[in-house]
């Protein structure tokens, strides 16, 4: 199953993408919430799998406009150097543990929107990558038992201003701008998914294949991330948590390549479909104080 969250006739529903059609969750059944993460709190599978068998679809997928599969994640957290390769095209030691810093829930971005390039830096750069979602609120999961609590999967471009993230150890400023965490197009549930450690992983910018791996050379697997991350502190339903990328980004290029306004990021993982972001300056560089 295929959860998408998407805008129709100005309002925002979630729904199931069912080929080219979209099942409207919320007009089948009105009590159910708008919200990605507090359906998962409900644990509304069996709901949303008897409309996935029933109907054929409300909208056709040119009807509406898909969102980030959770809009406001209570957590977006993602792993550093999490491939051998590209540790080493970024000059650092293979990881013992996992490097976990946070992007800021505000980063969350559509599927097909687009990326802005701030007007503070000119090293914008790309990572393509497999994120899950939290289903279940929970703590201290043993890996064995890490499969239980991931409602799904889904595709992540962890957008990174460089400089902005090397030039302090915590990372987070560099990797929680606005509009830099592009996700989706679906949060596609595990027995869809199979083994979420034997998915390709592709990212093209203008048509170049800039980033070729598969999931099965993570060095620390999904299970082993949730089982790591829940001992520190609670995982909440929607939260998303990225895996890390593979070599290939646009630091690791001599000289190095980085994101300019028209560019076009197109990031593929397994069968999950696919995210494509044109890059923009940002529209309205000015102070917004609400």
């Amino acid at each position: 199953m295929r959860l998408v969250t998407f805008e129709a006739s100005g309002e925002r529903r979630i729904g199931i993408l069912k080929g080219e059609a979209v099942i409207d969750l919320n007009h089948l059944y009105p009590s159910l919430p708008r919200d990605m993460a507090a359906f998962l709190s409900l644990d509304a599978f069996d709901v949303a799998r008897r409309a996935e068998q029933s109907e054929t679809g409300h909208f056709s997928i040119g009807e509406v406009t898909l969102k980030a599969p959770v809009p406001a994640p209570p957590k977006i957290l993602a792993v550093a150097l999490n491939y051998r390769d590209h540790a080493a095209e970024a000059g650092y030691d293979i990881p013992t543990i996992p490097i976990i810093f946070n992007k800021q829930r505000t980063s969350a971005h559509g599927p097909y929107e687009p990326v802005h390039r701030p007007p503070e830096s000119e090293q914008l750069d790309y990572e393509g990558e497999l994120a899950f979602v939290i289903g279940r609120r929970c703590r201290r999961v043993p890996r064995e038992r890490a499969a239980e609590v991931i409602a799904g999967y889904t595709i992540v471009n962890d957008v990174s201003v460089r400089d902005w993230q090397l030039r302090t150890p915590t990372q987070m400023m560099g990797k929680s701008w606005d509009t830099h965490c592009p996700m989706g197009p679906a949060l596609v549930t595990p027995d869809e998914v199979g083994d979420p450690h034997a998915l390709s992983l592709e990212t093209w910018v203008n048509g170049s294949l800039r980033q070729a791996s598969n999931t099965s050379e993570l060095i620390f697997d999904c299970f082993t991330l949730v089982e790591h991350i829940s001992t520190a502190f609670t995982l909440e339903p929607g939260d998303v948590i990225t895996t890390g990328t593979t070599k290939g980004v646009g630091l690791g290029f001599n000289p190095k390549i980085w994101l300019k306004a028209g560019d076009v990021v197109r990031i593929k993982v397994g069968d999950l479909g696919h995210i494509e972001n044109e890059v923009i300056d940002e529209p309205h560089p000015m102070p917004v104080i609400g």
